[in-house]
Parts: C-alpha cells; sequence; structure tokens
C-alpha cells in the first residue's frame, strides 16, 4: 500500500495485490471509497444486502467500484494486482470480519 496523497478531505493509494492473495471480507463505518482497477485480474466480492452473501462482481481494467460506508467487500488477486483508491481520510476505519493473515477485528485508531 503506498499513499500517495493525504489531506483532511480525502487519501489517494496505490494497493498492489499479489496474485493468490486477499484483503479482508472487510467494511468501514464512515470511509467512502471508490477502487479502480489499474492492472491485473482480480475476483471482487461485495455483499448487496439482498440474503445473497458475498458475491462475485466482474471487475475489468479500468473499471472502477464505489464501497459506500457498510459495505461489505473483498478483493483477491488472480494475477498481481495494482489498484487504485480513492477515500475519505478515515484510515482506521476498517473491520475486518474474517482474514487469512489473522487480522480479524476492528483497526485502532
Amino acid at each position: 500500500e503506498i499513499i500517495w496523497a493525504h489531506t483532511e478531505l480525502y487519501v489517494g493509494k496505490v494497493l498492489h495485490i499479489k496474485a493468490g492473495h486477499a484483503l479482508s471480507v472487510q467494511y468501514h463505518n464512515q470511509k467512502d471509497e471508490t477502487i479502480h482497477l489499474l492492472r491485473g485480474e482480480m475476483i471482487y466480492r461485495v455483499d448487496f444486502r439482498d440474503g445473497r452473501g458475498l458475491v462475485e462482481v466482474p471487475f475489468a481494467v479500468g473499471e472502477s467500484y464505489r464501497n459506500t460506508p457498510g459495505v461489505i467487500h473483498q478483493m483477491e488477486a488472480v494475477t498481481d494486482c495494482d489498484v487504485l483508491e480513492a477515500s475519505t481520510p478515515h484510515l482506521d476505519d476498517v473491520v475486518r470480519l474474517t482474514d487469512r493473515y489473522g487480522r480479524e477485528g476492528t483497526s485502532a485508531p
């Protein structure tokens, strides 16, 4: 994760996700973010709150997706990926529901 912009209004990041790795199944209480797949192939999962649980959403290079507060989501890299993220500045607002790397729980401010 590279933070390339950080102000009181917004944050810009580049996330590099290695092939075969996944970010947490997570949501944010306040953070509003938009992600953009810059490079690679990934599986993107979102819970639309309709009883289906996490659903795979087609997500190709050049496409963007907005996660509003409370939306459960996850990214998993099929190949090495670079993802741009623009968000509100709530960097510690992450609630990890499940995580392959033992980081479940709420991030501390």
